[in-house]
Order: C-alpha cells, then structure tokens, then sequence
C-alpha cells in the first residue's frame, strides 16, 4: 500500500448457485407374483396367467410419509424417496413367452393395472406342448426379471373306454392289470399320448389296437384307468 492511498478492498469470491447433479437412482428389484396358472387348455380356449407386478424392499429403508422431499428429510436417501413412488407398479409391460427353436418368443402381452395387476391370455389353435415364462424386460426405474411356469399344452376331446383281462397285445408283450397304455387303431407302437381326466394325467405308448366301437378313440388299459381315475366310457382330454 502507498502512503496516503487507501487500499482497495479485495473482493470475496460470489458462491455460485449451481443446481445439484441430479441423483443416480439404483434401478428398484421386483418380483412377479402369481394368483392364477391355467396352462392345461382345450384347443382354441384361452390359456390364462394373472399376477402382479410388485416391487421387492430394499434392506434398510424405513417408511417415508407422503409428499416428503429429500430436502423436507435430508436424512433419508433417495433411494427411499423413489422406492415410496413406485408402490404400485402401474403401466408396465409383461409379456408370455414361449421356446421354440430360435429362442424365446412372444405369445402375449399385457399392462399392469394401478396395482401393478395384471392378466395375460392366450389361445392356442392347434395341439401344442411348449415351455413357457412370464417375463418384465425392466425400465429406467425397475430390474428386469422372469418366472418360469412349465410347459403350455392344448389338448383335445377323445371318445375312450377301457379294457382288462389278459392276452397279447399287438404291439408285443401281454396285458396285465398292471399294463400302462392304450389301444389305437392308427398311432404308430409306441407313439406317447398325454391324456387328462378330471384333473389328472398320465403319459403313456400306444400298446395295442382298437377299440372297434364307433365313436371312440382310445381303449385305456386297466392301469390307464385306475391311473387317470376314469370312470368306463366318456371323453378324455388328448395330445393326440
């Protein structure tokens, strides 16, 4: 400082009000959650898979009350803050998918309702048997994540009756009351049929040929029938 000049006053620097870089939000796991499996269908009726969407919690977050900010309750994370907001898991997108020889694809798809509920159908029209699963691919907010639920098969209505005793059987062997199978007049020996009655199921060849009654399809043998609880003569759900 020169004498007789007063000096200048330095300037302290102006803090600069700079909006904060917003958050990185860890993307929030969820868990799909299943009410109701109906994969066991009649050809060309709808197959049926409703559940919700939900979100899974994370390990130390505490509740937050509505409307709260990060600055209303610098304390708590943002993580808390987001993960209130998405109790529900409304708007997203589930799809059924099946595997075919090219991988997974879709067959249906749906939108979760307010709760994050949602219900997906499909009908299929022809006789299948394919694994299938539910998958949410994720979002900006929300991990991906897949269930699977076995296999998908269409069946469809045969005439049957059954059959005991003893004897040969035309494909080979002989016909006890513990034989598995059924007689047909036209699948090849051996040829695996999936039958359905009354909510159970077996698998098994094609042991003999018949039954010659019109209107029926399969003679089931005495094991057949104990198997699938078959009363004598009705219809039988089938594979083939």
């Amino acid at each position: 400082m020169l004498a007789g000049i007063p000096a200048t006053p330095v300037a302290e620097p102006v803090a600069q009000l700079i909006d904060p870089a917003p958050l990185s939000v860890p993307l929030a796991r969820v868990k799909l959650r299943l009410r109701r499996i109906d994969l066991d269908v009649l050809d060309d009726t709808m197959a049926t898979v409703a559940g919700t969407l939900r979100p899974l919690p994370e390990s130390g977050l505490r509740s937050v009350p509505a409307g709260a900010t990060s600055s209303t309750l610098p304390g708590v994370a943002i993580s808390v803050l987001a993960g209130a907001s998405r109790l529900r898991l409304a708007g997203r997108e589930v799809e059924l998918q099946r595997l075919g020889r090219h991988g997974w694809r879709a067959l249906a798809h749906t939108v979760t309702g307010a709760r994050g509920r949602f219900v997906l159908r499909y009908r299929p029209h022809r006789l299948l048997s394919e694994r299938v699963r539910i998958v949410f691919a994720g979002d900006a907010r929300d991990r991906a994540v897949k269930r699977y639920l076995g296999h998908l098969r269409s069946y469809r209505l045969a005439g049957a009756s059954w059959y005991g005793g003893g004897g040969s059987l035309a494909c080979g062997g002989e016909l006890t009351s513990s034989t598995m199978g059924v007689a047909n007049k036209t699948l090849p020996c051996g040829t695996l049929v999936r039958l359905r009655y009354g909510g159970r199921e077996v698998s098994v060849p094609v042991v003999d040929r018949g039954p010659y009654v019109a209107g029926r399809e399969f003679d089931l043998t005495e094991a057949t029938k104990r198997a699938l609880g078959f009363e004598g003569v009705g219809e039988v759900w089938s594979t083939r």
